[in-house]
């Protein structure tokens, strides 16, 4: 009887050995005369515990792990069993995995990524075949009725920007997906492209349908080949197979950007697609209007595209059931920095911040009291603890002059020094800015000078002061998000961490 074996090929997971791991169990099993079957799946996204393999058993399959190579004759001497000391039981029935509502990322670790077969069985194209037969114009009301808000970071309503595209009259229209996934601690796109990229296309070909394109591009940063790769191979089965194509009406193509953060931004992101440098470009006109090559487009984030197939299977009500507030359906959360159970964590919004760092996250890994949480990427705001009661949620985040962003989560002990983590956000705006406007090209280097000056001490209130009316300029006066998000890591270091930026005179009058 041949053994079924799964192994991540996850980057993340090929990151710390999972290769090596594939290639020892085929080594190993020829040694002894088994015959094994390895599928190379997605990761579930419990990073702790990559390489994390599961052999399927009558009683479903059971996970090991993390699994080394010099971990492998013994685990198949062992034949697997329950009682090896890196028996995890079933997947679903981890701690970290039973909590979760996973639609998005219901497949992501469980098939193979490749396989159309394994996509079809596990409820592929459902969400397609549905919208095909609701046709156009309710395709969209499925998808506004579900109150899927862009995951990017803007959450801007998802159904109103497909209809902005479908009412637009154009004789060509394109959908662009922004893979283009810069924000410090996230992964979520990496890891739909790179264990589920059928889901990604599913999406792509119901919002060509939906608004009448029949042309889709890929975004991805140059950072993450194997997904590259992966959705280069999944395209290609998928003309294969006619799912895309002049039979399906809709064709996609993957594009590589340089990895220039600016280029997440949606125009500067058109820019690069057409061929030349990522620049911000003024609105109006809206992309929906007048896009790429001039022409209508539907710029959304992958996660955002790879939802849709599960509202057009299950209805926008199954949808817009999960939730709270206006923020409605799930978010795959991203858990990183230092935190002892890092990865990724889909739940339906209005989890508090403390229960998703200390409870899922289980605080910190080095052991110390968490100081700070980082919400939203590089230019989201800090978080101390006395707001760790606050709701996963669009509105209550804006409120704290916060954003959700893409979902990710970065945790710092109480080692963390908040100034410097302030002047770290003005000098990656000095380095990322495209430089077309000049609040965000002067201003970020100005803004790291006055750091400097208050880091060491000089005329603390005035430069303060000064970095309040620049933050001020940066966020009103800035073409895009880089320079206009560029103030909530800074204010919400000064506004929550003051003692962090008066190090010099407590220094002193501890010394006295």
């Amino acid at each position: 009887m041949t053994r079924r074996l799964f192994v991540p090929r996850d980057a993340g997971a090929r990151a710390v050995g999972a290769d090596r791991v594939a290639a020892a169990l085929e080594a190993e099993a020829r040694r002894l005369g088994q015959a094994v079957e390895i599928v190379r799946t997605g990761s579930r996204g419990l990073f702790w515990l990559e390489p994390m393999i599961e052999v399927e058993t009558p009683a479903g399959r059971i996970a090991f792990g993390p699994v080394t190579p010099r971990d492998v004759p013994e685990l198949m001497a062992a034949d697997f069993s329950a009682g090896h000391r890196l028996h995890l039981g079933r997947p679903e029935g981890l701690p970290f995995l039973k909590r979760q509502t996973r639609i998005t990322f219901a497949r992501c670790g469980i098939v193979d990524p490749l396989s159309l077969a394994d996509y079809r069985s596990h409820g592929g194209w459902r969400g397609l075949e549905r919208a095909k037969s609701l046709g156009a114009a309710k395709t969209i009301e499925e998808v506004t009725g579900s109150g899927l808000r862009g995951r990017g970071g803007a959450g801007f309503p998802t159904g109103v920007k497909w209809k902005t595209v479908a009412d637009t009259v154009a004789d060509r229209k394109y959908i662009v997906c922004n893979a283009d996934e810069g924000d410090s601690g996230t992964y979520a796109d990496r890891m739909i492209m790179e264990g589920d990229p059928f889901l990604l296309i599913e999406g792509m070909a119901i919002a060509g349908f939906a608004v009448g394109a029949t042309r889709g591009y890929v975004y991805i940063r140059s950072e993450y080949p194997d997904a590259v790769r992966t959705m280069e191979r999944a395209i290609a089965l998928a003309e294969a197979d006619g799912l895309l194509g002049p039979d399906a009406k809709f064709d996609i193509e993957v594009r590589v950007g340089a990895g220039a953060y600016v280029c997440g931004e949606e125009t500067s992101l058109l820019d690069s697609l057409e061929g030349r440098r990522g620049q911000v470009r003024a609105k109006p006109p809206l992309p929906a209007h007048k896009g790429l090559f001039g022409k209508p487009t539907v710029v959304n984030n992958a996660i955002s595209l790879a939802t849709a197939p599960a509202i057009l299977a299950d209805g926008a009500d199954a949808y817009a059931a999960l939730g709270f507030g206006r923020s409605r359906g799930t978010m795959p959360i991203q858990l990183a920095g230092n935190v002892r159970y890092a990865g990724l964590f889909e739940a339906p919004f209005g989890l508090s911040l403390g229960e998703l760092v200390e409870e899922i996250g289980g605080g910190t890994r080095s052991g110390r009291p968490i100081r700070a949480v980082q919400a939203g990427g590089p230019l989201g705001a800090y978080f101390p603890r006395r707001l760790f009661d606050t709701p996963y949620d669009y509105e209550a985040y804006a409120e704290l002059d916060g954003l959700i962003g893409h979902g990710g989560l970065v945790v710092f002990d109480d080692t963390v020094d908040m100034a410097h983590q302030a002047r770290f956000a003005l000098e990656f705006c000095a380095l990322e800015s495209c430089g077309k406007c000049t609040p965000c090209r002067l201003g970020s280097v100005r803004g790291m000078e006055t750091m400097d000056r208050i880091i060491r001490g000089e005329r603390r209130d005035a430069n303060l002061a000064l970095i309040e009316d620049l933050c001020q300029t940066l966020k009103f006066g800035s073409l895009c998000a880089l320079g206009g998000f560029t103030p909530y890591p800074v204010m919400s270091a000064i506004k929550h961490f003051p003692e962090d930026f008066d190090r010099p005179r407590l220094a002193a009058a501890a010394a006295d």
